[in-house]
């Protein structure tokens, strides 16, 4: 082609003139188009130029026959004006660009463990199409719904300043796109680098509604050595039952059903099989002496889940969007909705090594569930299929009721200090100390039953002893902007306990006298309020009440700062002392351990309806939410803009 990236960065009218007014001349019209898109695919500063040259010619001339000098002289001078702008981006790290996808939602027949299971994929695949962005690019998605079910898509730890209507919360910030329909999903990707993910939030669709989410850095550059190659790393279940059927039994307080296996990849592993046919492993080729970045997310239900790969070690360099200290540890430990990065070296001896993912759970007395564990493989180049005759090493894995691992992975890790590093706010506005646990309601309309478990309640989660209910015909964020929050929602969230009692007591586990006086709760839809530009200090702290789990608490719209974690209840003469104030991590999930707590701080600058809720699924649906509203702030720069264009309120879904 006449003319190229380096005469556009030289920004020469007279001579684009000549060179552009001669391939008009020399060719087609569209060939000329056609010869301008394969420089943009060869150089990515022209690529903005070539869509605005697009626009330019397409729509503003609507050209149909070659140009003339005098229109070839305005775009001319147009591309050079652009190219100024565009190019003096790309100096300073690369230009911000639109990253554009089409998801079709549709059922798939999949057989697993000698059964076919209908279930529900976005475009074929599960997991499903990976986004993957550059920091300060536009992402634009299309969703097209073709199941019987309505279902939003929540861009999980994406901040969505001043776009909280594409958050993707159903019946929280938008009502479900239904059967037959589609919504375009638009929003920016700022001061974030790292792994986050999407998934499906109506019911319980997220199971095979999801993938990964990238952010890679603009300047192309890590605070540690950058990897070969990076892989996401998705640990999910695996379930034959319907799931909506699934969250209608939850609803009713069933909570006996469980899936039959653990998932990498959406691969059950070869520790599964039904009459002798085993089950595929998902397999990572690796080459010896070179580092890969493993993007670990746990999108599962119900677990916590430890991750290790035999004869081979991690160093961890970030979580949920955010950079951290590097920390080398042998084993990951991943809660639901936690996505951490770790580099991997592939530094031992060639061979195969098998990987594994192994679900963690509480002992009892607590309610137990099935062991879930899936089998991978890493697979050096070279080798032979049968490993060269030798066994395949297995991980040494910690016992399945030992949940002491993950409290100490977590606690060890801090965030890495860099100059776009956020501060702790050293001040506090407002302080909120929430209990985290399980309780129960009287069925149908009765106002007394019988407790400890019986036939007559159903067992409910709460947050400071509310239950919350989520609506199912309207979506909070249009209620609040509309002024009209009557019938649908209060502001009187708790923030305390009703009661103070040992919240941390092993003996309120099983049913009995101790646990009965603090079982009974209630349901109703409370939010909480706050001032724009509010520093917002919480206390989580896991209670013991009929339960112990952890619970890892994702907040929407924020990353907070965790600054401590610790074991038993909450003493804060005791426990501020361990504050970390230099280097917190930067979290959108936090993990409040087994029969402990967890302390974070954040600046309410985001406006907005924002959800936050224990990703454990039955948590969900068992109530342990909440939302939390950000008033606008004083300028329009502070404030949440009106719905754009793309957004159907609820009467017009």
């Amino acid at each position: 082609m006449a003319f190229s990236a380096k005469k556009l960065a030289s920004c020469d009218p007279k001579q684009l003139v000549f060179d552009l007014h001669s391939e008009l001349q020399a060719h087609s019209f569209q060939s000329a188009l056609q010869a301008l898109e394969r420089l943009a695919t060869q150089d990515s500063n022209v690529r903005n130029l070539f869509f605005f040259f697009i626009i330019v010619i397409q729509r503003k001339l609507r050209l149909r026959t070659p140009l003339i000098a005098d229109q070839t002289t305005m775009v001319a001078s147009l591309l050079c004006t652009v190219a100024v702008a565009v190019l003096a981006v790309a100096a300073v790290g690369g230009e911000a660009g639109v990253v554009e996808h089409t998801f079709v939602v549709h059922e798939m027949n999949v057989t697993h463990l000698c059964n076919t299971t209908k279930i529900f994929v976005v475009n074929g695949q599960l997991p499903g199409p990976t986004v993957d962005v550059t920091e300060g690019d536009t992402v634009v998605i299309h969703v097209v719904n073709k199941i019987p079910h309505g279902l939003t898509i929540h861009w999980h730890g994406v901040r969505q300043l001043r776009s909280c209507w594409a958050d993707g919360a159903g019946f929280i910030t938008e009502c479900p796109i239904p059967p037959g329909s589609e919504r375009t999903y638009r929003f920016n990707v700022t001061d974030q680098v790292g792994t986050l993910w999407w998934h499906a939030h109506v019911t319980c669709l997220r199971s095979t509604i999801n993938g990964a989410f990238i952010i890679r850095p603009r300047d192309g550059k890590y605070p540690f050595p950058t990897p070969v190659k990076d892989v996401p790393i998705i640990i999910g279940e695996w379930w034959e039952l319907d799931l909506v059927e699934l969250d209608r039994r939850m609803r009713d307080g069933n909570f006996d059903d469980n899936p039959l296996s653990a998932t990498i990849n959406g691969k059950l592993g070869d520790l599964s099989n039904c009459s002798g046919i085993v089950e595929e492993s998902f397999v990572l080729n690796v080459k010896h002496g070179e580092s890969y970045l493993l993007r670990v997310i746990n999108t599962a239900f119900f677990s916590e889940y430890y991750f290790k790969v035999a004869g081979h070690t991690f160093t961890v360099v970030g979580a949920d969007g955010n950079y951290l200290t590097l920390f080398k540890t042998d084993m990951v430990t991943v809660a639901p909705g936690e996505a951490i990065d770790v580099l991997m070296v592939a530094d031992a001896p060639p061979a195969h090594y098998h990987m594994i993912a192994l679900a963690n759970q509480p002992p009892e007395p607590d309610p137990q569930i099935p062991k879930y564990i899936s089998r991978g493989l890493v697979r050096y180049t070279g080798v032979d299929a049968n490993n060269n005759g030798l066994p395949v090493p297995m991980p040494i894995m910690p016992n399945q009721h030992n949940t002491m691992p993950s409290y100490y992975f977590h606690a060890n890790l801090t965030g890495l200090m860099h100059p776009k590093h956020r501060r702790v706010p050293m001040h506090v506005d407002e302080r909120i100390f929430i209990i985290l646990g399980l309780g129960t309601i009287c069925r149908g309309r009765n106002t007394t039953c019988k407790r400890q478990r019986s036939l007559e309640t159903i067992e409910v989660a709460t947050m400071n002893n509310v239950s919350f209910t989520h609506p199912n015909t309207t979506a909070l964020l249009e209620r609040y902007y509309d002024g009209t929050p009557e019938g649908v929602y209060t502001e009187d969230f708790p923030v305390r306990p009703p009661r103070p009692y040992n919240y941390t007591n092993p003996a309120l586990i099983p049913p009995g006298p101790l646990e009965e006086v603090l079982e009974p709760t209630f349901k109703a839809t409370k939010l909480k309020r706050f001032k724009y530009n509010t520093s917002v200090e919480i206390i989580f702290q896991s209670s013991t009440l009929l339960m112990s789990d952890s619970n890892p608490m994702h907040l929407h719209g924020y990353d907070v700062f965790l600054l401590a974690q610790g074991l038993g209840s909450f003493n804060a003469k005791r426990d501020i002392r361990k504050f970390n104030y230099h280097n917190p991590q930067l979290r959108n999930t936090i993990l409040v351990p087994r029969g402990g707590w967890a302390a974070v701080r954040f600046i309410t600058d985001n406006p907005g309806m924002w959800y936050l809720h224990c990703h454990f699924e039955f948590h969900i649906i068992m109530g342990m939410a909440t939302a939390f509203i950000v008033e606008d702030g004083p300028t329009p720069e502070t404030s949440l803009p009106p719905p754009p264009p793309e957004f159907k309120r609820c009467d017009a879904s």
